[in-house]
């Protein structure tokens, strides 16, 4: 159990580094388990998922070491094709190692993942996709079993964009026979990202940041060095508390070209923002206005993992925000907790009616999922008083020490870990 203890009141200042991106770093030390390689890491965050998908790679037989932001992985012992329940329910995104070991091994055994309980997350499109390319899937309860003699290219219509299914199907391709074509695949900068490190291990991979990618085989290479590209959805959380707060922030290590839709957000709600190529400073005096209907949707549209935050820096802001979420059903659990501080959220379905206040006064929350927590932290920034924010270790899942990160801005957090 985590406790966070925020004072409300505090304009943030300065200039901080962002992390890299979970979403990026995850699939790719999954991916290294594709071929006998050796992977060095730099710009890894310090995350209870890296944690996690490290305590995976050695139970597979890797060698797996961190050293502050740099990690190394050795996967050329690998001597097991299963992961067991016990650490698949730490990593929401654990699934992403079925297309990897089945490609090295020929065959992977897992059960259903956990994390964060958002809504249906169903593994269907990664298992047709694998199907599609040979494997036979047998699904026993909560249990995952794929095998494949020998696997073979073959064009793969996705009917939704899942950024899962595209990497386990772009990993489980690299040993098929022939071109595989990945059509209605996810354009995230972390599927680009996931394609650079792959075509340093020796992938012929192509396409990724478009809606296909194709996919023909590799001649891997021993050893492959990779960076890891920054934290949108970090950086867009930050960029959320200094709006709501107020205050003037400069982050630094970042692509806003990834994150354009959430900078469109907040200067429509009145923040002045200045981008360059690595670089984005934003400047709030702390009273905002409802921006335009924001409405999730597969990148490049708004992302899922930034409408709570923003939904968090849009309490006090004049006027009704309205949030539209069709990615996860349960992405509102927040709200109840929003409203404790005294916000006026009125949920109807997939829509949420954000109703500025004036005042929000600090109070006893608990974060139910990871952006979530995040948004309540963002809001606690922004009340009277103290709140304290009772968490499950959710938010260490997503952010590297956010805790300091604010503190370094001059927000007023202290934070507490208990056994």
């Amino acid at each position: 159990m985590n406790i966070w203890h925020i004072t409300g009141g505090n304009r943030l200042e300065g200039a901080i580094s962002v992390q890299g991106a979970k979403n990026a770093v995850l699939p790719i030390m999954a991916a290294s388990v594709a071929t006998g390689a050796e992977t060095e890491l730099d710009g890894v965050p310090d995350l209870r998922d890296v944690e996690a998908t490290l305590r995976i790679l050695r139970h597979l037989g890797c060698t797996a070491e961190r050293t502050g932001t740099h990690v190394y992985i050795d996967s050329r012992d690998i001597c097991r094709c299963d992961v067991p329940h016990t650490l698949m329910r730490e990593l929401r995104s654990s699934v992403i190692f079925l297309g990897a070991i089945l490609a090295r091994c020929g065959e992977a055994s897992l059960s259903l993942p956990g994390g964060c309980e958002l809504g249906p997350r169903p593994v269907d499109l990664h298992l047709e996709a694998l199907r599609t390319l040979g494997a036979r899937v047998t699904e026993r309860g909560g249990d995952i079993v794929c095998k494949a003699g020998a696997l073979r290219g073959a064009p793969i219509v996705l009917p939704f964009p899942s950024v899962g299914a595209t990497e386990n199907a772009m990993l489980c391709a690299l040993v098929a026979e022939g071109e595989t074509v990945i059509h209605n695949a996810a354009r995230e900068p972390e599927i680009v990202d996931l394609q650079t490190y792959l075509r340093a291990l020796g992938a012929q991979v192509s396409g990724a940041g478009t809606s296909t990618i194709t996919v023909s085989g590799m001649r891997p290479r021993a050893h492959v060095h990779h960076t890891i590209l920054p934290d949108r959805i970090a950086a867009s959380t930050l960029l959320c508390a200094c709006a709501a707060s107020g205050g003037d922030i400069l982050l630094e290590n970042v692509h806003p070209s990834h994150f354009l839709t959430v900078l469109d957000s907040l200067s429509e709600a009145g923040c002045d923002i200045i981008t360059q190529s690595n670089a984005v400073r934003l400047r709030s005096d702390g009273s905002l206005i409802a921006p335009r209907p924001i409405v999730t949707r597969p990148y490049p549209g708004f992302p899922t993992d930034a409408q709570p935050p923003l939904m968090a820096a849009c309490l006090k802001a004049r006027g009704t925000t309205v949030f539209t979420e069709n990615i996860f059903t349960g992405r509102y659990r927040h709200v109840e907790e929003l409203r404790r501080l005294g916000a006026d959220v009125t949920i109807a379905g997939r829509v949420a009616y954000i109703s500025g206040v004036e005042t929000l006064t600090g109070a006893v929350l608990t974060a139910g999922d990871l952006r979530g927590g995040a948004a309540l932290i963002i809001a606690a920034l922004a009340a009277e008083g103290e709140s304290v924010i009772y968490d499950e270790q959710l938010i260490e899942r997503g952010y590297d020490h956010l805790d300091r990160a604010l503190g370094a801005l001059g927000a007023s957090v202290r934070f507490e870990r208990r056994a």
